[in-house]
């Protein structure tokens, strides 16, 4: 599913859905590369938080690195039902199957993102503007930064 959220968006969720803000970048492309996650409990509450230095990358397997280690926390954390907040629309549209995935690099990543997604009682994906999606960006951010100086995984 997806749908679409304003910017600064809610953190929230009503209606018993965990909420995972992800990204992923490189500083080239392919570069130094990091992803960023953060889960939200239903009630709003800020449950993990995590940067993940990747080593060099490309932005959109950077992107894809974000959506499975997120989902890899949701489900540690015992999330049922969950909504994917993502600034990337490509991946939002490949993982909805509104795309299929092209780039060879990507269908192993998109494979496990599905695999994992099968653990959920319910997963719907929302696009979102870059400028709402703060959080994950500055973790990814930080992430690359860990990347460049050569160092290994950084908590929020």
């Amino acid at each position: 599913m997806t749908g679409a959220s304003s910017p600064g968006g809610p953190k929230t969720s009503r209606d018993g859905v965990w909420v995972l803000w992800i990204d992923g970048g490189a500083r080239g492309n392919p570069g130094p590369a990091g992803a960023g996650a953060a889960l939200y409990n239903p009630a709003g509450r800020r449950v993990a938080a995590k940067s993940f230095p990747l080593g060099v990358a490309t932005n959109n397997a950077a992107e894809y690195e974000g959506l499975i280690r997120g989902l890899t926390m949701a489900r540690a954390a015992g999330a049922r039902r969950i909504e994917i907040r993502s600034d990337s629309e490509l991946l939002v549209r490949q993982m909805t199957g509104l795309y299929r995935v092209r780039a060879h690099h990507l269908r192993d990543a998109a494979e496990r993102a599905h695999d994992l997604l099968g653990a959920f009682a319910e997963a719907r994906f929302t696009a979102i503007r870059r400028e709402a999606n703060r959080e994950a960006d500055r973790l990814a951010n930080r992430a690359m930064d860990a990347v460049q100086r050569g160092g290994g995984m950084v908590r929020s």
